[in-house]
Order: C-alpha cells, then sequence, then structure tokens
C-alpha cells in the first residue's frame, strides 16, 4: 500500500473526458478522498510517481497512451488498486484489463456512489495484504463462514465444514484476492496448473460445491460471487 501524506486517500482519476473527471472528482471529494486529475495516459505516467495515489481510475479508450497501455507499464511499479472505466461492457475486454492487473472494472455510464464503493472495498483489500500481521493471522473471515490458511480449514458456525483438497485451493485462490474479481483463466491455472485455462465447466462445477457448503442460501449466494462471462470474486462484507 502506497503512503498518503494526507489524512485522505488520494485517488487518481485518469479520463480523456472532462465532464467525468468533473464528475468523478466532485463526488470522490465528497465521500472524503483527495483526487488528482489526468486528462491522458501520459499525464497519468507522470502524476502517479509523484502523488503515489493509494488507487487509480483509469479510462480505457484514450488518444496517445491508451488504458491498456498504461495499466501495463503501471504495473511494473504500482501494486496498489486500479479501477477500469470503460464505454464498453465487451467480456474480452473485461478480461484483458484483469489480467493486466486492473483490480475491478466499471461501465459507463456509472454510478458515482457505486465508484465509490468499490474503491473504498479495493483500498481496504489493499490495506488488509500489506499489514504487518497478515501473515502471522491468516485466518479470512467472511461473516458466513471462516477460512483459516494455514491450516486448511473452513468453519461455518462454529463446525468444520469438509472440503475437497480442490475445493480447498479454489476457496483459498479466491481468499487471498478476496474483493478482486479473479479471471477463469487465473482460477483454472492456479489451482489445475498453467496448461488449464479454457475448462470453465470446472469452476462451474466446483463453485456450485462451495456454495452449497457455504452459503447459506446457494442459489442466491452472496459471498462467492459470478462475474458474468469473466470470473468470481469473494465478498467478505
Amino acid at each position: 500500500m502506497q503512503s498518503n501524506t494526507s489524512d485522505s486517500p488520494t485517488v487518481l482519476v485518469v479520463d480523456d473526458d472532462p465532464k467525468i473527471r468533473r464528475l468523478v472528482a466532485a463526488h470522490m471529494s465528497q465521500q472524503g478522498f483527495s483526487v488528482e486529475l489526468a486528462a491522458t495516459g501520459e499525464e497519468a505516467l507522470e502524476k502517479a510517481p509523484l502523488h503515489q495515489p493509494a488507487a487509480v481510475v483509469l479510462d480505457i479508450s484514450m488518444p496517445g497512451i491508451g488504458g491498456f497501455e498504461a495499466l501495463e507499464r503501471l504495473r511494473e511499479w504500482y501494486t496498489d488498486p486500479v479501477i477500469i472505466l470503460s464505454a464498453t461492457d465487451q467480456e474480452r475486454e473485461k478480461v484483458r484489463a484483469l489480467d493486466l492487473g486492473a483490480d475491478d472494472y466499471v461501465t459507463k455510464p456509472f454510478g458515482t456512489e457505486e465508484l465509490a464503493a468499490r474503491l473504498r472495498a479495493a483500498i481496504r483489500r489493499a490495506e488488509r495484504l500489506s499489514a504487518p500481521d497478515n501473515q502471522s493471522d491468516p485466518v479470512v473471515d467472511a461473516t458466513d463462514f471462516k477460512i483459516d490458511l494455514a491450516a486448511r480449514l473452513v468453519y461455518k458456525d462454529d463446525e468444520e465444514v469438509r472440503l475437497t483438497r480442490t475445493e480447498f485451493d479454489l476457496l483459498r485462490t479466491l481468499a487471498v484476492d478476496a474483493g478482486k474479481v479473479l479471471t477463469h483463466r487465473h482460477l483454472l491455472q492456479e489451482v489445475w496448473g498453467p496448461e488449464y485455462g479454457a475448462e470453465t465447466e470446472y469452476l462451474r462445477t466446483f463453485v456450485k460445491q462451495l456454495r452449497r457448503k457455504l452459503e447459506n442460501d446457494p442459489s442466491r449466494p452472496r459471498r462467492i460471487l459470478t462475474e458474468p462471462g469473466v470470473g468470481y470474486r469473494l465478498f467478505l462484507e
């Protein structure tokens, strides 16, 4: 997590549309964020190291250095959250952004309340992962159930839930990056191996099993969420 000199987390908003920049800046300021603005990818790459933002909101379609290239170059050194903005809802574009290291994806037109909520969740996740005691207390609390990563145990209502090795490995992969959308390819390669990537039916089967064992209402999951056409995320709150 990058440090901030201000009491308010700094967010760098990058969009070539001045109306979008003004809208996001005004609302994020009301939500308690300190906002820096950039109109181009080039400007974003200059401002990010200067201001060390707690998160970046990055538009995909920009002249010059576009969002994908800016994201790729940011990820050479920047480890904090990046949320992508795009005017298209194409699954291929979402997957590409997430594979390049984006933490989340918001489609235009978007609600500023939703964007603020996703920013707060992404920043909390980054803070949790960088906390000094993160490794000494490897228990993930998803409210409905708890995951002891070190002991490879899962509890629901204080009762141990028996999971297969693959079920636990899938749940652990989701838990380590809780709150972040993980693509089908990422999950398959992490759990089944690098030669996998297209076998999405494996994920559907094992996610269904996890929901049956862990969700209070498996038909209406609240913790293990599907991102249609893209992947899954574990929602903690």
